[in-house]
């Protein structure tokens, strides 16, 4: 008998980067579809709550770091 089992093909969330199943909520972040589907954040204790906030935080600012050139610092780089 032969039973062929494919790799689970894996996407990014557009939230937290962190990788999900495709068609599946993100269980670090909680959301699907750019929508908040279950709070993660209410369901911790308070210390965990605080460790997740700062994960969360850091992540954004890793994300927001590139900021589009203006016009003048394009024409500096040519």
């Amino acid at each position: 008998m032969h039973q062929y089992i494919k790799q689970a093909t894996l996407s990014v969330c557009a939230k937290c980067g962190k990788p999900v199943r495709s068609h599946t909520m993100c269980w670090n972040c909680g959301f699907y579809k750019s929508r908040e589907v279950v709070n993660v954040l209410g369901k911790l204790a308070k210390k965990e709550k605080k460790k997740r906030e700062k994960e969360i935080a850091a992540q954004g600012k890793e994300s927001g770091a590139e900021k589009p050139l203006t016009a003048e610092e394009l024409s500096k780089k040519v």
